[in-house]
C-alpha cells in the first residue's frame, strides 16, 4: 500500500504556493466550483464548502437551485436526504443575492461522481496475502491553517498493493474523525483519497495523528493500521498584545540617565520560537512630547530614562503609547498598541518659604499660654508629606524663654505663642527670628543648588496693664542658728508693686508654716519667733523651714513668696546610744556600739569612747572607725547582766554618760536569748572577781563539807538502826514454801509528827569544825510497829503509825511515808551544817583578800548566805 502525497517543501515556498493559489481559486471561485464525491451519500453529509464572501460580501439570500443539497451561511453544502449518483457528473447552483443593492450571483457547483469498483471476492485457494510494512508506509503531511479552500480539500491518498488483486476497502480513525473535532477528516473507502472538510485553527489543534485501515469485503486486514500525523502549519493569524491592560510604572524625579523604570511584556498566541511570534517594541508616543525622558529596549520591553531633568513639580505623569508588532518588526506583521502610565515620586527638592519677609503682632504683658501669630509657608514638594511639612526654630530673640513656636498639622502654619509672661516695665518690644525646614532631609537636585533655611522676623509689641504686687525672687533664703529662742525677730519676705517699684501700701499674711514658729508683721512682712528654733525637728529638711507669705494691695491682687529659713546647727545633742546590749557567747565575746548625734555632720562624728575606772577589770573597749567601737570581755564572765558605765563625746567635746545594760548569754543570735532580769533572783550587779585562791579555797571547803556530812550520816544511821529499826527485810518478805503470789508490800505503818519532834532520844552529834561543836536540833526513834517522833523544844508525840491510821498492819511501811517522814528533817540538818563549814572556809578566804562581804546565791536549793 502507498500513500501519494505532494513532496514538501520548505515553509517559505508553501507560503508563497499558497498565496499564489488563493489568487487564482478566488477568481474562478465565483463561477464554477468542481467537487469530488462518492456515489452514494448519505443524509446530512458534507459535500463541501464554498467561500461566499469572497464572491459576495453583502450576501443577505443563500440558495440552492437542487433541493437535495442544502446552503449555511458559511458556505458549508450538506445533502437533505441519502442519494445514489447515478450518472458520472451532476451540477446545481447556488444563488447568492442581497436585497438592498439588488444585485445577485450565481456559483456552479459541479459534482464529479467516482466510479463503482465490482467486489472481487477471495476464495479459500487463493493464496494467502501477505503484508508487506515496506509498502505501507506513511509519508509525512501537512495542512496549512486557516485555508479556504475549496472543501472538501484534498490531503493524502493511501493504497495497498493488495487492491491489484482484490477489493480493498479502506477506512481512518483519530481526532478529527470519531474524535473531537468530529467529521474534519473522511476517507474514500474505495480509493483511499482522505479529505478535509473545513479550516483548521492551529492554536487549537496543532496536529492529528490518525490511523489508516485497509481490509477485504470479507473483513480480512491484509495490512498493519498505518498511523498517519497531519501537523498542521501555522498561519500569523493571531497580533500580539500587551499583558497587562492597565499599566503603571513610578521612579523618583531628579533619577539619573538610564535609571530602569519597568518592562512591558506582550503575548502571541502564534508557534513559538517563529518569525510568528519574533516581537519587538517601540514607543510611539510620549504625552506631553517635550522633552523625551523615556526610551524601550525593541527586544526586551525595558523602559530606561534618557535625560536627569524629570521634575515632578512640573510634571507629575507620563503617558506612553507602545506599539508590539511580530514578524521581527516588518511593516506586513501584525501588531498591537498599549498605554503605560509612569509617575513621578516626590523627592525633597524644594525648600520652604515665608510667604511675608516681616510679621508685627502685639500681646499684653503677664499673658501667659496665648497665640499671638500664625505665619504661613509655601513648600512645592508634596504636600501633607515629610517633603512638606515644616519644622519653625526660634533663631534669636527668645534667650529668656519668654516664646513658643509650633507647627499646626492641619495648615501647616507657624504659631507663635508667649508661654512666660512679659515685663513691659523690662522690655516693651521683642524682634524674633524664626527660620522654616521641612522634616525630611533635603535631597539635592542635579540641577539644583544647595539648600538655605527660609528665615523671617517678627517684631511683637508688649503693652502695660496696671499689675498687683510682684514677688521677686518667688524663693528667698533667711539664714538663722538653731536654738534661736522665742522673741527675736527676722526679716521676712519683701514683695513691690512693679508700678512704683516700692512695697508701700502691701499687706502680708503668712498661710504656710508646718510648726508655727513664726508670727508675721502685716505691714512689714517680718518674722518673729513664737517658739524655739530647733534644726532636729521633724519639719526641717535638708537644715530648712520654709514659711509661705501672700501679699496683697489694697485692689486684693496678691502675690506669693517663699521664705526658706536656713537653721545654722548648733553643738546641743551629746551622742546617744542603744540602753542595752546582747553578748552571745557562742557567736561572739564582744558588742558593737554605735552611737547617734541628732546634730549635723560637723557636730557629729568622729567620737571618742571612754570606760568608767570601775569597769576596767571585766571590759576592754575599743574605738573602731570614729564611728562605732567594740565592747570586749577581758575574760569570759557568767551569763548574767552587766552595768557598764560609758563615756562618749562628739568631735567638739560634748559627752555623756551612758549606763549600758549588757547582758552575757548563752546564745548564737541575740534574738535566741532567753535570760532576762526576772529569771535572777534578787539580781544586784557585782563587779567580784574571784582569784586563783580564793577560788581553791571554796573547792576545799565544799570537799570537806561533803566529808562531814557523810561521816555524819554513817554513825547515825549504824546507831539508830541498832537501836530502834526493824528488821525490814522481815517485815516486808513473806517465807512461803508454795508457788501462790505473795503479799504485795506497800502499806507500812508509819506515823507523822505535826511538829518538829527529837527522833529516838538519841542525841546525833558531829565532828567540831572552827573549836565549835554541832548538835542536832532533832532526834528519832523507830520502833517495830512503829517509829515516834519526840520534839526536844516540847510539843505533841506522833508516830508513823498513827499517820498510817487504825486498823491497818502497823509493821508495814511505803517507802513514800517513810521518804516523806526523813527527807524534811535530812535537809534542815545539813542547811546548818553547811551554814558553819562555809563561814569557816570564808573566814581563810578572806585572808587571802576576798572583799568583806558578799551574797551568794545557790539557784537549786534557793537558799541565799550571806557572809
Amino acid at each position: 500500500m502507498a500513500v501519494a502525497s505532494a513532496a514538501p517543501g520548505s515553509i517559505f515556498r508553501k507560503q508563497l504556493l499558497f498565496c499564489l493559489l488563493v489568487l487564482i481559486l478566488s477568481c474562478d471561485a465565483c463561477r464554477k466550483i468542481s467537487l469530488q464525491v462518492p456515489s452514494h451519500l448519505q443524509a446530512e453529509t458534507l459535500v463541501g464548502k464554498v467561500n461566499t464572501k469572497e464572491c459576495f460580501q453583502s450576501a443577505s439570500l443563500i440558495l440552492s437551485s437542487d433541493p437535495d443539497f442544502r446552503i449555511l451561511e458559511d458556505g458549508s453544502i450538506y445533502t437533505t436526504h441519502d442519494l445514489i449518483l447515478s450518472s458520472a457528473r451532476k451540477s446545481f447552483y447556488i444563488s447568492l443575492s442581497d436585497d438592498q443593492r439588488q444585485e445577485q450571483k450565481e456559483i456552479e457547483i459541479v459534482l464529479d461522481v467516482r466510479g463503482k469498483k465490482v467486489p472481487k471476492k477471495r476464495h479459500t485457494k487463493d493464496p494467502v496475502l501477505k503484508r508487506s510494512k515496506r509498502r505501507w508506509a506513511p509519508i509525512p503531511c501537512s495542512l496549512m491553517e486557516n485555508s479556504l479552500g475549496p472543501f472538501p480539500q484534498h490531503v493524502q491518498q493511501v493504497q495497498s498493493d493488495a487492491a491489484q488483486n482484490y477489493t480493498i476497502f479502506y477506512s481512518i480513525s483519530g481526532p478529527g474523525v470519531d474524535k473531537e473535532p468530529f467529521n474534519l477528516f473522511y476517507i474514500d473507502k474505495d480509493t483511499g483519497d482522505i479529505f478535509c472538510t473545513r479550516s483548521i485553527d492551529r492554536e487549537q489543534y496543532e496536529q492529528f495523528p490518525l490511523y489508516a485501515y485497509a481490509t477485504t469485503a470479507d473483513g480480512y486486514a491484509p495490512e498493519y493500521p498505518l498511523p498517519l500525523l497531519f501537523k498542521v502549519e501555522d498561519d500569523n493569524d493571531n497580533a500580539p498584545y500587551f499583558e497587562n491592560k492597565v499599566t503603571i510604572f513610578s521612579v523618583p524625579e531628579n533619577c539619573r540617565t538610564g535609571t530602569s523604570v519597568g518592562q512591558v511584556t506582550a503575548i502571541d498566541h502564534d508557534e513559538p520560537d517563529t518569525l510568528h511570534t519574533r516581537l519587538k517594541y517601540k514607543i510611539l508616543q510620549q504625552i506631553p512630547d517635550h522633552p523625551k525622558h523615556f526610551s524601550i529596549h525593541p527586544d526586551t520591553g525595558v523602559i530606561t530614562t534618557t535625560t536627569p531633568l524629570l521634575d515632578r513639580e512640573k510634571c507629575d505623569t507620563y503617558q506612553l503609547i507602545m506599539e508590539v508588532r511580530d514578524m521581527g518588526g516588518q511593516p506586513f506583521g501584525l501588531f498591537n498598541t498599549g498605554t503605560i502610565t509612569i509617575s513621578l515620586e516626590d523627592e525633597n527638592d524644594n525648600s520652604p518659604y515665608f510667604t511675608e519677609t516681616s510679621y508685627f503682632t502685639e500681646v499684653e504683658e503677664n499673658r501667659i499660654d496665648v497665640e499671638i501669630l500664625r505665619m504661613a509657608v509655601h513648600d512645592q514638594d508634596l504636600p501633607n508629606t515629610p517633603h512638606s511639612k515644616a519644622i519653625y526654630k526660634i533663631l534669636q530673640g527668645n534667650e529668656n524663654g519668654n516664646f513658643k513656636i509650633s507647627t499646626d498639622p492641619n495648615t501647616n502654619e507657624a504659631v507663635l505663642c508667649v508661654v512666660k509672661a512679659l515685663n513691659y516695665e523690662v522690655h516693651r518690644e521683642v524682634v524674633l527670628q524664626i527660620g522654616v525646614l521641612n522634616e525630611a532631609q533635603f535631597a539635592k537636585a542635579a540641577n539644583s543648588k544647595a539648600p538655605t533655611m527660609c528665615t523671617t522676623t517678627v517684631t511683637v509689641k508688649i503693652k502695660d496693664s496696671d499689675e498687683g504686687p510682684e514677688c521677686q525672687p518667688p524663693v528667698k533664703v533667711l539664714q538663722s542658728t538653731d536654738g534661736l529662742p522665742v522673741g527675736k525677730e527676722l526679716q521676712g519676705y519683701k514683695a513691690l508693686d512693679p508700678e512704683t517699684r516700692s512695697g508701700e501700701g502691701l499687706r502680708y499674711k503668712k498661710i504656710g508654716d508646718e510648726d508655727n514658729w513664726f508670727e508675721i508683721n502685716e505691714h512689714t512682712g517680718d518674722l518673729r519667733t513664737i517658739k524655739v528654733l530647733d534644726r532636729e525637728s521633724k519639719f526641717v529638711k535638708h537644715d530648712q523651714y520654709n514659711v509661705s507669705v501672700v501679699a496683697m494691695d489694697a485692689a486684693g491682687r496678691s502675690c506669693t513668696g517663699t521664705l526658706v529659713v536656713l537653721l545654722e546647727d548648733n553643738n546641743d545633742h551629746p551622742p546617744q546610744i542603744d540602753k542595752e546590749v546582747t553578748i552571745c557567747q557562742h557567736a561572739k565575746d564582744y558588742a558593737v556600739l554605735e552611737p547617734v548625734d541628732a546634730d549635723g555632720p560637723e557636730n557629729g562624728p568622729p567620737f571618742e569612747f571612754f570606760l568608767d575606772n570601775s569597769a576596767n577589770k571585766l571590759w576592754n573597749l575599743e574605738t573602731k572607725d570614729g564611728k562605732t567601737a567594740i565592747l570586749r570581755q577581758r575574760q569570759i564572765l557568767d551569763y548574767n547582766y552587766y552595768t557598764v558605765p560609758i563615756i562618749i563625746k562628739d568631735r567638739h567635746g560634748l559627752d555623756a554618760k551612758h549606763m549600758l545594760t549588757v547582758r552575757v548569754c548563752d546564745c548564737t543570735t541575740p534574738s535566741d536569748c532567753k535570760m532576762n532580769i526576772k529569771n535572777v533572783r534578787d539580781f544586784k550587779p557585782s563587779n567580784v572577781i574571784l582569784g586563783r585562791w580564793a577560788i581553791l579555797a571554796m573547792v576545799l571547803g565544799s570537799a570537806l563539807l561533803l566529808c562531814i556530812l557523810f561521816t555524819c550520816f554513817c554513825v547515825t544511821a549504824k546507831r539508830t538502826v541498832k537501836k530502834c529499826f526493824p528488821d525490814v527485810a522481815q517485815q516486808n518478805l513473806i517465807v512461803s514454801n508454795t508457788e501462790g503470789p505473795g503479799e504485795e508490800v506497800m502499806e507500812a505503818n508509819i506515823r507523822l509528827p505535826t511538829q518538829t519532834s527529837n527522833i529516838c532520844d538519841t542525841s546525833m552529834s558531829g565532828g567540831t569544825l572552827g573549836g565549835q561543836g554541832v548538835k542536832t536540833q532533832q532526834s528519832f526513834e523507830m520502833v517495830k510497829g512503829g517509829y515516834t517522833l519526840d520534839s526536844s523544844k516540847g510539843g505533841g508525840h506522833q508516830t508513823l503509825e498513827s499517820v498510817k491510821g487504825a486498823g491497818q498492819d502497823t509493821g508495814r511501811y511505803t517507802y513514800t511515808d517513810w521518804h516523806s517522814f526523813t527527807q524534811p528533817r535530812l535537809g534542815e540538818v545539813s542547811a546548818n551544817v553547811f551554814k558553819m563549814i562555809l563561814r569557816e572556809s570564808l573566814n581563810t578566804i578572806y585572808k587571802s583578800g576576798f572583799p568583806k562581804s558578799f551574797t551568794l546565791h545557790a539557784p537549786r536549793t534557793h537558799h541565799l548566805f550571806s557572809v
